[in-house]
């Protein structure tokens, strides 16, 4: 019988729960709250347009807006079953601090990608719709770079390193 730990299906589902949080953090906090940052901003602006054309924009974005929401959901939810199935398992350890470094990745992560596609290479929106939008753009990619540091920082700082060849969980 093969008692070795794993912790792989722990960090896999902090990594996805943190994808999904990270973004729910962007899409209240950026999106609804500070009502920027929206995901067509830069293609379907709503500030100095006509009132026509700001309701039709402001549809738009609030669909997209949704379907990002959709997303965070599901990228949560599915980082929920796999937490459910992970801690069932025997020889996955109750980790806090590789929990918390897999959130901490999984929301960097989310970041950086999120902050590459749409910002730099769709351009279909920044994290503000002004003049100096590259500077906020690229601070919003050092939080990611941040967050993905402080994640693996985390993982690999576990006094725990029981996913090592030759460790064996106590019987």
């Amino acid at each position: 019988m093969n008692n070795r730990m794993n912790r792989r299906p722990l960090i896999s589902a902090g990594t996805m729960m943190g994808i999904g949080m990270g973004g729910f953090v962007d899409g209240i906090l950026f999106h609804q709250l500070l009502q920027f940052h929206n995901m067509l901003s830069a293609k379907l602006p709503v500030r100095d347009v006509d009132m026509r054309t700001l309701a039709i924009n402001l549809e738009i974005n609030m669909f997209w807006d949704g379907l990002f929401h959709v997303f965070t959901w599901i990228m949560t939810a599915v980082g929920i079953a796999m937490l459910w199935h992970a801690v069932r398992q025997e020889n996955v350890p109750r980790s806090t601090r590789t929990f918390v470094g897999s959130l901490s990745l999984g929301w960097g992560l989310f970041n950086l990608v999120e902050g590459v596609i749409d910002h730099h290479i769709l351009h279909i929106h920044h994290v503000t719709e002004t003049s100096g939008h590259l500077l906020w753009d690229l601070i919003f990619l050092g939080s990611g770079v941040a967050l993905i540091l402080l994640g693996w920082w985390l993982i690999h700082s576990d006094p725990i390193k029981v996913d090592q060849p030759g460790y064996h969980a106590e019987t």
